[in-house]
């Protein structure tokens, strides 16, 4: 008897089950044949990712990278990364659309790999469902498919898992893994931060995807507002708001690089702008951002307002309107803000590298924020 406690985008399985008043995995909850109507309706979306060096298709059960294509580099290194969109999951849900939350997973993991100056290769998904409705499933891979093309790496294969009992029929959640690479030379990082580089900030397409356990508390609980609502400064409902994908900068970041000298980059995610920067900045270094330089979004206020939110705890929080840093040297700043321009990616000068007299690393955000 053959029995799957998770549904891998390669497993096609049909069993014929005698008749039978015993126990079942249908009984307890576990839909096979839905496993496979969701794996058919995503093949398409998946075949979209495909680059050069993938093997095979779905069906196996594992993805295959000819990393022969490696052979190109003379000290390839690889990078990884794992995340999920956490508790945003709950707006889709909520919402009924299911197609841009794999966007937000395939931003978390990439532009987290990019940072380092590597090139995303493919990723894995993982995606955990109460009850599989093919249609919603095939939905988040889509998502997960259009965001892996806007970031440039393949979606080698992924898992589906049927947990009833301890999902509710509607409840999901999504994760993924990626793997890039970077010649050894052009790692990018601490090491090449220089007093005076300057600090660029790229504009977030919105709240991304931290922060939303803050967020929901504040405008969904607390302060009862409707996903439908529309709210003025948003320009759409709450709920389209909040469900905005996260923007995904790999290939912009890459552009840059080929385009202009940057040491750094800092993807800024849970933990705000100031944590996510010092991540990168070395001892005796400082980066000081300047908040003058730019206008948060009408959502950071709205959090700010409704749950009577501090400045400091929406900052260590939330990003603000910034997605992205690059730290480039203050020489090459014209050259990257055109080559960014020209991606139609919002960019500013919003701040510098600075010495540090007690020799730590940090960061720091001074000024008020453009009215």
């Amino acid at each position: 008897m053959v029995s799957k406690a998770s549904l891998p985008y390669d497993t096609k399985v049909h069993i014929v089950m005698p008749d039978t008043t015993g126990a079942s995995y249908a009984a307890a909850g576990v839909d096979i044949e839905a496993g496979d109507r969701a794996v058919e309706l995503m093949k398409e979306w998946v075949k979209k990712t495909r680059r050069p060096e993938v093997l095979g298709g779905l069906g196996g059960f594992a993805g295959l990278f000819d990393a022969s294509a490696l052979k190109n580099y003379e000290r390839p290194l690889l990078a990884s990364a794992t995340d999920g969109v956490g508790t945003k999951v709950d707006i889709a849900r909520q919402l009924g659309v299911y197609d841009t939350i794999g966007h937000d997973l395939v931003a978390m993991v990439m532009d987290d790999i990019v940072v380092c100056g590597a090139e995303p290769l493919f990723m894995t998904d993982y995606i955990c469902v109460g009850k599989v409705h093919p249609e919603r499933v095939a939905a988040i891979v889509k998502g997960i498919a259009e965001g892996c093309v806007l970031a440039g790496c393949a979606l080698v294969g992924g898992e589906t898992a049927e947990h009833p009992g301890l999902l509710g029929a509607d409840d999901f959640d999504v994760a993924g893994a990626g793997t890039g690479v970077v010649e050894a030379d052009r790692l990018l990082g601490p090491d090449r931060i220089r007093t005076g580089d300057a600090v660029i900030a790229m504009a977030s397409s919105g709240l991304h995807s931290n922060g939303y356990s803050l967020v929901r508390h504040v405008l969904l609980n607390e302060g009862g507002l409707a996903l439908d609502a529309h709210l003025d400064g948003l320009g759409r409902t709450l709920g389209e708001e909040l469900l905005e994908p996260t923007k995904i900068y790999s290939l912009d970041c890459l552009a840059l690089m080929r385009t202009a000298e940057v040491h750094a980059f800092s993807h800024v995610t849970g933990g705000g702008l100031a944590a996510n920067l010092a991540r990168v900045i070395p001892d005796g270094l400082h980066a000081v951002v300047d908040r003058s330089t730019w206008t948060p979004g009408a959502i950071f206020d709205l959090v700010g307002r409704t749950g009577k939110v501090e400045r400091l705890e929406l900052e260590k929080t939330l990003n603000m309107g910034v997605g992205m840093i690059a730290i480039v040297p203050e020489e090459s700043t014209d050259v990257a803000l055109t080559a960014l321009a020209d991606r139609g990616v919002d960019a500013w000068v919003a701040g510098e590298i600075t010495d540090r007299a007690d020799h730590e690393s940090g960061a720091a955000l001074v000024g008020d924020y453009a009215a």
